[in-house]
C-alpha cells in the first residue's frame, strides 16, 4: 500500500492537474464498469448477504452509483472554472487588483467503504473525487469479501494502479490503510470505528470526511396521513432489511395515534412482502454476528419491559431473513435505544406535544438523518428549525440521499464533512486563494517608515 501511494503521488506531481477531458474519461470508465458488471454485482451481493434482492441491488448499488458519476461528468467543466472573488477595499479593483479561487486536486484520496452498499458507497464518492482530479486508493469491507474481490478485479481491468487501486483484507489491513499519509481520507461506517480511523489519520494530519450513522428519528406529525407515512417509513426501514445508515431508527408518534400507526406499519409491510420466507424481494441480515446482535437487542428490550410486535401479518422469517418488528414501551436504558439498530426493528415512542418530540431528539446525539411526516406548515418549520441533523427528508425517507445536487453528510457523532455533486468536488479539492496586486504600488503606505498617511488610514479603519 505504501508503494502504491508513493507511485500515485509521484504520478500526480509528474502529470500535474488533469484536464477536464482526462477527468471525464475516468468518470466514463467508472460508469462503464458499473454498466458492464451490473448483473455480476447484483449476483455477488446476493451471495455475500446470503440473500439480497437482485432488483434492490441494481437500484441501490448500480443505478444509484451511475447517476452521481453522470452528474459529475455533465458538470465537471463548470466546477473547474476559476471562481472570481471581490477584492477589499473595492477601490483596489479600480486600480487593477484581482482575487480568485482555483480548485486544485488534493492529490491521493483514500476511501474506506462499508459492507451494506459496497459498490454505491465506493463509486458514488468517486464522482467527486475523480471530478476533482485526484487519484484514489480504496479499502472495501471484509464483511462482503466476494464484492470486495469483484470490485478489485473491475477496477484493475479499467484503471492503472497509479489512478485507482483497491486493497482487500481484514481489520488489520484497514488499520494500516487508515494510517497512510493520504491527502484526504473518506471513511463510511460505524461511529465506534471512526474514532480509530480519525486517530490514525491525525498522526499524519490527514483531513478526513466521516460518513457515519446514529439513531435517525422519524417524527409523525399531528396531521400526518398514517397509511401513507407508514408505507414510506417502512420502505426506508425494510430497504436492505434496515441495513442502511439513513434508515429511520425510531419513530416518534402522538400517544393516542400509536395503535393506528402500528396497524398501518403492519399493512405496509405485508403489502410490500406478502411472505418473508424465501421472498426474493426481502434481503437477509448480512451475517451471523449481526443477526445475533439484533436478536440480543430484542431480548434485552423484552427483559426490561418492552412490547415487541410483529409487523408482518402471519408470515415468519427464514433463518437469514428477519421479520420487521415494532417495539413499544421502550426507554433509554434499553440497547435498542442506545445503539444504532441497522436492522428491521422499529422502536415507537409516544409524545404529547411536538415540542416533547423535538426535546427528545435534541437530548441525544445529532442524527445523520431526520424525517418528518405531515403537512402542518408551522409544525414542520418548527421541527426543521429546532433540530440539527445531517440531512432531512420531509414526507418520505432516504430520498435526500439520492439528490445529486444536495450535500450528504452528518454532524458531530453522525459524521463530518459532506459530498455529492459540487459539494463533493469541493470536499476533495483544495480551494486555493489567489490575490494579484495592482501594477500601482498601493502597499507602499504599509511599509515603514510609518508616517501621517498611515495614521490617517488607521483612524479611518479603526472606527465603528
Amino acid at each position: 500500500m505504501h508503494a502504491t501511494l508513493d507511485r500515485q503521488k509521484l504520478a500526480q506531481l509528474a502529470d500535474g492537474p488533469p484536464s477536464a477531458a482526462i477527468r471525464i474519461d475516468r468518470l466514463d470508465r467508472a460508469i462503464g464498469l458499473l454498466v458492464d458488471h451490473a448483473d455480476e454485482i447484483a449476483a455477488t451481493l446476493r451471495e455475500d448477504f446470503g440473500h439480497r434482492s437482485i432488483e434492490a441491488s441494481l437500484v441501490t448499488d448500480v443505478a444509484a452509483s451511475i447517476e452521481p458519476l453522470k452528474h459529475a461528468k455533465r458538470h465537471v467543466r463548470q466546477w473547474m472554472r476559476r471562481e472570481r472573488r471581490a477584492v477589499s477595499p473595492a477601490a483596489l479593483a479600480l486600480l487593477g487588483a484581482r482575487a480568485w479561487i482555483d480548485y486544485q486536486p488534493k492529490g491521493v484520496v483514500g476511501v474506506m467503504s462499508p459492507w451494506n452498499f459496497p459498490f454505491n458507497l465506493t463509486f458514488a464518492p468517486l464522482a467527486g473525487i475523480l471530478a476533482a482530479g485526484n487519484r484514489v486508493m480504496i479499502k472495501p469491507s471484509e464483511f462482503t469479501p466476494r464484492s470486495s474481490a469483484l470490485m478489485q478485479r473491475m477496477i484493475a481491468s479499467a484503471f492503472d494502479d497509479t489512478e485507482i487501486a483497491v486493497f482487500t483484507g481484514d481489520a488489520d489491513v484497514g488499520a494500516a490503510f487508515a494510517s497512510l499519509p493520504f491527502d484526504h481520507l473518506l471513511f463510511t461506517g460505524a461511529t465506534s470505528i471512526a474514532r480509530h480511523v480519525m486517530r490514525a489519520a491525525a498522526a499524519n494530519l490527514v483531513p478526513v470526511t466521516l460518513e457515519l450513522g446514529g439513531k435517525s428519528p422519524a417524527i409523525v406529525g399531528c396531521d400526518a396521513d398514517l397509511a401513507l407515512a407508514a408505507k414510506r417509513l417502512m420502505f426506508g426501514k425494510t430497504l436492505n432489511a434496515g441495513q442502511v445508515c439513513v434508515a429511520p431508527d425510531y419513530a416518534l408518534v402522538e400517544r393516542q395515534r400509536i395503535p393506528a400507526f402500528v396497524d398501518a406499519c403492519r399493512a405496509a409491510v405485508t403489502g410490500m412482502f406478502p411472505v418473508l420466507a424465501d421472498n426474493p424481494d426481502y434481503t437477509a441480515i448480512v451475517n451471523d454476528r449481526h443477526r445475533g446482535r439484533l436478536r440480543a437487542y430484542l431480548a434485552d428490550a423484552r427483559a426490561k419491559g418492552a412490547t415487541v410486535i410483529d409487523l408482518h401479518a402471519g408470515a415468519t422469517s427464514d433463518e437469514r431473513r428477519m421479520a420487521p418488528v415494532a417495539v413499544l414501551d421502550v426507554d433509554d436504558g434499553m440497547e435498542v435505544m442506545r445503539e444504532e439498530i441497522f436492522g428491521p426493528i422499529l422502536p415507537v415512542l409516544p409524545y404529547d406535544r411536538i415540542d416533547d418530540a423535538i426535546a427528545y431528539v435534541n437530548a441525544h446525539a445529532r442524527p445523520l438523518s431526520l424525517y418528518y411526516f405531515g403537512n402542518h406548515t408551522e409544525e414542520q418549520e418548527r421541527v426543521l428549525a429546532r433540530i440539527v441533523a445531517g440531512g432531512v427528508t420531509v414526507n418520505d425517507t432516504v430520498m435526500h440521499l439520492t439528490m445529486d445536487d444536495l450535500p450528504f453528510g452528518g454532524v458531530g457523532p453522525s459524521g463530518m464533512g459532506a459530498y455529492h455533486g459540487i459539494d463533493g468536488f469541493r470536499t476533495f479539492s483544495h480551494a486555493r486563494s489567489v490575490y494579484r496586486q495592482s501594477r500601482f504600488d498601493v502597499s507602499a503606505m504599509l511599509r515603514p517608515p510609518y508616517g501621517k498617511m498611515v495614521s490617517r488610514l488607521l483612524a479611518f479603519k479603526i472606527r465603528r
